[in-house]
């Protein structure tokens, strides 16, 4: 029996006209589309990650909370893809995949200077944000599928960021 992809659309950007480091997944997990947030899944290390980078504790804060602190740091949050098909979580079941519209990104996020990509998949974009003007970071993956660094590992490289 053959297994059927699923038609997926992904989660509303996080981002606004103070937005000065933008950093994009490549298509939202299973975890995070059924609750409609990003890095929903418990063991993915973004929200920790980012509690480093800002200084502020968006781990522990309920969602609601996490993103407009998030924001208040000049951070923002997006997919390269909008819409795709896959079965389960992983990128590498990506099927169909559709690009976001980042036409109207510097007209949103004027103070935008940098593009964090979460992981190879979505790396695979930074060329187009280089040729836009922007400085791009392909950065480790955080998700719990890449688990070859630990946090402090993945940690050092996310600092670059800023």
């Amino acid at each position: 029996m053959a297994s059927t992809s699923t038609a997926l659309t992904g989660l509303a950007p996080v981002l606004d006209q103070h937005t000065r480091i933008l950093i994009l997944g490549s298509f939202p997990g299973a975890a995070s589309l059924a609750s409609q947030q990003y890095y929903a899944h418990p063991r993915n290390l973004l929200w920790p990650i980012l509690s480093a980078l800002t200084g502020e504790p968006l781990a522990e804060l309920p969602y609601a909370e996490r993103l407009p602190r998030l924001l208040a740091h000049g951070f923002g949050l997006w997919d390269v893809l909008g819409a795709c098909e896959r079965e389960g979580s992983l990128d590498s079941a990506i099927r169909k995949p559709a690009a976001n519209d980042f036409a109207r990104l510097r007209e949103l996020c004027p103070q935008l200077h940098t593009v964090g990509f979460n992981g190879q998949t979505s790396g695979k974009f930074a060329p187009q944000f280089a040729a836009q003007g922007y400085r791009t970071l392909v950065l480790p993956s955080t998700s719990p599928a890449h688990a070859s660094l630990t946090l402090v590992q993945k940690l050092e490289c996310w600092k670059l960021l800023l």
